[in-house]
């Protein structure tokens, strides 16, 4: 508000990216679920034992049976109460991840029924145990189905008829028979690859279990970067065009897509917001901007303002809009995503789509010599944390532009 107010914060542009901030809390300490049942009876057993010595000290100053509780055991950042919070949200991400793999292992057995019933299935066979199963019922179906042709076009010739059209090719010389063996002959590979890897008890796992919590900072998670992976949150920031950071949020989400509403949404409230109180049409949002991490078919078709989402990376949208560039409205009947390929090849999505990178990243940039690691642990106390180094930019930004 501070920086509208200056002449700044325009809402005509708004450009969204994520960053991985690192926790305060070493990527070391996290721990899978075989180290939690190791550790829940010593554990447990500690804390007991830290309640009789309390109880004990009081009991000895005259403070019989208080129900006054020490600090020290309200105190959230001890090490058993993070180490329960730290298996409590390992216990979240394994039901999580059954519910996923018991979804995953519903569809596949339903391929496989329709597959084996005869019906045609679309889609990749998706990897897991019955991958084989289904490739071969798909074979077993285009052998059958083309012994079929060949059988029809026996029994006219047999009948002293003129079959109509070419005859078919040969079973083995079918491109869809070929093809269909050659998804066998994978899946049969996955498979042996599979057993193998279950067999092989002598090679140490070298990554974190598939489900892990850190025990210094269990909200936080491991976040892929471009230098590797680091212990932290993602962090999410709205720009406007003038590099006024319109909105903050932290997630523990290394994927970006699931940000775009929630911070479009937060940009449209900070514009609403600035517009009642000043009557610019500078406060007003014009378009949104973001990259290939944010695309999916649900955050085009969202409700809300115009947005211009990146397909894929900067360098092959340039290459498409150089080699197919298009003019004019987008043809009729096309889809949300057909728009936006050819929004994104006209000279006008061309020439938006580079303000996004030079409007939001030097921000975040910024930024980041602002905060370069959150210093209290929590994703609220993070979130908190942000949105103190976001003012802080903004208040350096109006002064700078007064200056």
């Amino acid at each position: 508000m501070i920086a509208a107010r200056a002449g700044l914060a325009r809402f005509g542009t708004i450009a969204i990216d994520g960053t991985k901030i690192p926790a305060n809390a070493s990527i070391d300490a996290n721990r899978g679920q075989d180290w939690f049942g190791q550790h829940a009876v010593q554990i447990t057993a500690d804390i007991v034992e830290e309640a009789a010595v309390v109880d004990a000290a009081e009991n000895a100053q005259g403070e019989p049976d208080s129900d006054r509780v020490p600090g020290a055991l309200a105190d959230r950042s001890g090490r058993p109460e993070r180490i329960r919070r730290a298996a409590a949200e390992l216990a979240r991400q394994q039901r999580h991840l059954d519910a996923d793999d018991d979804a995953r292992k519903t569809a596949a057995r339903a391929r496989l029924e329709a597959s084996r019933a005869g019906a045609p299935v679309r889609g990749r066979i998706p990897d897991g145990p019955l991958r084989l199963a289904e490739a071969r019922a798909h074979l077993e179906r285009e052998l059958r189905d083309h012994q079929a042709k060949l059988d029809r076009r026996a029994a006219l010739i047999a009948a002293g008829k003129k079959p109509m059209g070419a005859p078919p090719v040969a079973t083995e010389e079918h491109s869809r028979i070929i093809r269909a063996r050659r998804v066998v002959a994978a899946a049969e590979a996955a498979a042996v690859k599979a057993a193998d890897a279950r067999g092989d008890q002598q090679v140490p796992a070298k990554n974190l279990p598939k489900t892990a919590a850190n025990i210094t900072d269990p909200d936080s998670r491991v976040m892929p970067t471009r230098r590797g992976f680091l212990q932290g949150y993602n962090a999410q920031i709205a720009v406007t065009s003038d590099h006024v950071i319109a909105a903050v949020d932290v997630n523990r989400n290394p994927n970006d897509m699931g940000s775009f509403v929630p911070m479009m949404t937060a940009a449209v409230d900070a514009a609403a917001a600035i517009h009642t109180a000043t009557g610019s049409s500078e406060h007003r949002i014009g378009v949104i901007l973001a990259d290939a991490g944010y695309c999916s078919n649900s955050n085009l078709d969202a409700p809300g303002p115009d947005r211009l989402i990146a397909l894929g990376k900067s360098r092959e949208q340039a290459a498409a809009a150089a080699q197919s560039p298009t003019a004019g409205p987008p043809p009729a009947g096309a889809t949300t995503r057909e728009v936006m390929v050819h929004r994104l090849r006209a000279p006008e999505g061309v020439a938006a789509d580079k303000r996004r990178g030079a409007t939001v990243e030097p921000s975040i940039g910024t930024l980041k010599t602002i905060l370069s690691r959150f210093s209290r642990r929590g994703i609220e106390a993070a979130r908190s944390e942000l949105h103190l180094a976001a003012a802080a930019y903004n208040l350096r930004k109006t002064h700078t532009a007064a200056a």
